[in-house]
């Protein structure tokens, strides 16, 4: 990677993109080129046959030369189709790059709604799965481990040292573009299905008891039953020695058939899946790192003195054994050899002796995917900061701070301050002015903070923090239960949030806007209150400006501020710029009339 690219990584994929695009079609032109030419060299075999050979002019050996240079030619035909395969996958990967940064990635990636929990304090609130949402625009994992390992780190803010170590960790891999594309085009062309606790389970499965036994018997057979075949159709023994020796045969399967039954689920399903994870795992045994979680992650891949990717190819091979008897023309060897018996007993014994080490190599795995996806995501937004990070809090002191999820272009960024006695900022505002955005904005920088990323923001000092929203919290026809009991129930889980070992940052949007005036104003009050009592900070947005004046009687630890619109030739125009104050009018009126709406 050219270093004088660093800052303008558009640049740099198109150039990546433009380079790969020329060797996919030069390949294309070649594919084409080599199926014309093996069709030449067929033809010319069969017209040397056909007025050659068959008429006795040549000898029949003559044959063998359009012969050996067929088959040369197929494997080389193979090899340029695999090329030409991957320099298509890389046009691909730099095509999705370009897209992030032209704000183009929405629902074209990995949305991850499998890793949402409704019940999450602020998963959903803050758009971090689903179409559009912060997993989608980070995540590069090419297996499901990696997926889940950078799921779980946008879902639990990591400890100081923790993000500290991350920040080491994605900086070194930051400029590694050359590692990036490498482990792109590694394997097939297919999101892995592998569900790591399948696999970890399996490998930590019951030991079949009396293995090497079993093992010993096994080949014994075998080597009994093609004894006696051969000895009848050799040497004329009679059948009796041979079927003698085939009971002993059904008899030992019949004993391990519900072994084989259960050992067998699953296993040639992740036949694909291994295949990638051992030239992955084979590519970070290869990598040289100075950061300490990195070379954490290396050390944690060594069991003996066989690396973790040759013994995963191990096991696939053994695997695709396994799946060769199912060839018709290799059943009946396979039937005489006991070979899927045989086969299976060498995958337990390959479990029982590399088994417990997998879920450690797993999870090496997916961290260095999870940390592959932070290093891109801060490739590709050069001029995003590290937060400062800071032991003493609660604190959040931001800067210029914009939301990650919108474009550039359109992004208005905001600068706000919460700790020492400065604890809750009430927002208030007409609608579509910015409220909400505001707290997804501050929620989901944190969340890139604490989950070891740049941030969207001039400058961030912040604190360890716990995160609870009610962004959206919703009723539910299935449980019965209201939008406003929704709330309550999120507000009672924040409040337990509080009661924990982080500070809390709560972001209640609307708060309590599913009930009356009256309760409103002594409920939020008690709410906000109660946070506060807890060494919480946090925004709270409103329409009822009623609410504003609890400022008064929580000042100094509270503030108002605001987001306005203005009239122009008679359309609402927002800047989503926060102010000072309590916001002088609304548009409510305004809007419904914009929509047709007689009021």
């Amino acid at each position: 990677m050219n270093p004088a690219l660093v800052n303008d990584p558009k640049s740099e994929y198109q150039q990546r993109r433009q380079h790969w695009q020329a060797e996919a079609s030069r390949l294309d032109r070649q594919h084409l080129t080599l199926g014309n030419i093996r069709l030449l060299i067929f033809l010319s075999g069969v017209a040397v046959w056909w007025f050659a050979v068959r008429p006795g002019l040549l000898p029949g050996w003559w044959l063998g030369l359009p012969l050996v240079v067929f088959f040369a030619l197929v494997l080389f035909h193979q090899g340029v189709r695999t090329r030409a395969r991957l320099a298509k996958r890389a046009v691909t990967f730099y095509d999705q790059g370009v897209a992030r940064l032209e704000d183009r990635w929405a629902g074209k990636g990995q949305q991850g709604t499998e890793f949402l929990d409704e019940h999450h304090p602020y998963a959903q609130d803050l758009d971090l799965f689903g179409k559009g949402s912060l997993f989608e625009l980070l995540c590069t994992a090419r297996t499901r481990g990696g997926e889940a390992t950078l799921a779980a780190w946008l879902c639990a803010p990591a400890s100081l040292d923790e993000v500290r170590a991350r920040h080491t960790a994605v900086t070194e891999l930051r400029p590694r573009l050359d590692l990036r594309e490498t482990v792109a085009l590694l394997g097939e062309d297919v999101r892995a299905g592998l569900h790591p606790e399948e696999l970890t389970a399996w490998a930590q499965a019951p030991v079949l008891s009396s293995l090497a036994v079993k093992r010993i018997l096994a080949f014994v057979l075998a080597g009994l039953v093609v004894f006696t075949l051969l000895g009848q159709v050799v040497f004329g023994w009679g059948p009796v020695w041979f079927l003698a020796a085939l009971l002993l045969k059904f008899a030992f399967e019949i004993s391990l058939r519900p072994w084989m039954r259960q050992a067998g689920i699953g296993v040639t399903h992740a036949l694909r899946d291994l295949t990638l994870i051992s030239q992955l795992l084979g590519h970070l045994e290869a990598e040289r790192f100075v950061s300490p979680r990195l070379v954490s992650l290396c050390s944690a891949l060594h069991t003996s003195n066989q690396p973790p990717s040759r013994q995963i190819t191990r096991l696939r091979q053994r695997i695709a054994l396994l799946e060769s008897a199912k060839n018709q023309l290799f059943i009946p060897i396979a039937f005489l050899l006991l070979w899927d018996t045989q086969i299976m007993l060498a995958i337990e014994a390959w479990r029982v002796k590399y088994g417990p080490a997998i879920a450690r190599w797993l999870h090496a795995l997916g961290e260095f995917e999870a940390f592959c996806a932070l290093a891109s995501y801060a490739y590709e937004h050069p001029h995003d900061p590290y937060p400062d990070l800071i032991a003493q809090g609660p604190r959040l002191d931001a800067e210029e701070m914009g939301h990650p999820l919108l474009p550039r272009t359109q992004c208005v960024r905001n600068t706000l301050k919460l700790g020492d006695e400065l604890r809750v900022i009430l927002i208030s505002g007409s609608n579509m002015s910015g409220k909400s955005t505001m707290l997804r904005t501050v929620g989901i920088n944190i969340v890139l903070a604490l989950a070891g990323a740049p941030v969207c923001a001039r400058h961030l000092r912040l604190s360890p923090l716990a995160i609870g929203a009610t962004l959206r919290v919703q009723d539910s026809l299935q449980s019965g239960s209201s939008r406003f009991y929704a709330e309550i129930s999120r507000l009672r889980q924040l409040m337990d949030l509080a009661n924990g070992p982080l500070p809390l940052l709560f972001l209640l949007d609307e708060i309590l806007h599913g009930t009356n005036s009256h309760d409103r104003r002594i409920g939020a009050e008690g709410l906000i209150k109660g946070f506060l009592n807890r060494n919480a900070i946090g925004l709270v947005t409103t329409h009822d400006l009623a609410l504003t004046q609890l400022v008064e009687t929580l000042a100094p630890r509270a503030t108002n501020v605001c987001f306005e619109d203005q009239l122009v030739d008679g359309k609402l125009v927002f800047d989503y710029r926060m102010r000072p104050g309590i916001v002088s009018k609304s548009n409510a009126l305004a809007l419904m009339r914009s929509v047709g709406l007689e009021v």
